[in-house]
């Protein structure tokens, strides 16, 4: 799968403390195709990985319960 076939506009988290550096994603991308990019903001030109949806929700759900925090 390729992000070729939409530009990507990249959004940050509300919780990336204005504006700094965290993981962002494209929702353009995701909605149009049910797979989405995420990369690393500190390194806008860097890799992109494309993950479906379903997981990149379950990532979502476990930063939100704090299951993915430092130990």
């Amino acid at each position: 799968m390729t992000t070729e076939s939409l530009p990507l506009l990249w959004a940050k988290s509300s919780y990336s403390n204005n504006g700094g550096t965290c993981v962002e994603w494209s929702p353009a991308h995701a909605c149009a195709t049910g797979a989405v990019p995420v990369r690393d903001s500190k390194t806008p030109s860097g890799p992109i990985l494309i993950l479906p949806a379903a997981a990149f929700a379950s990532f979502v759900a476990g930063v939100k319960s704090g299951k993915l925090g430092t130990p």
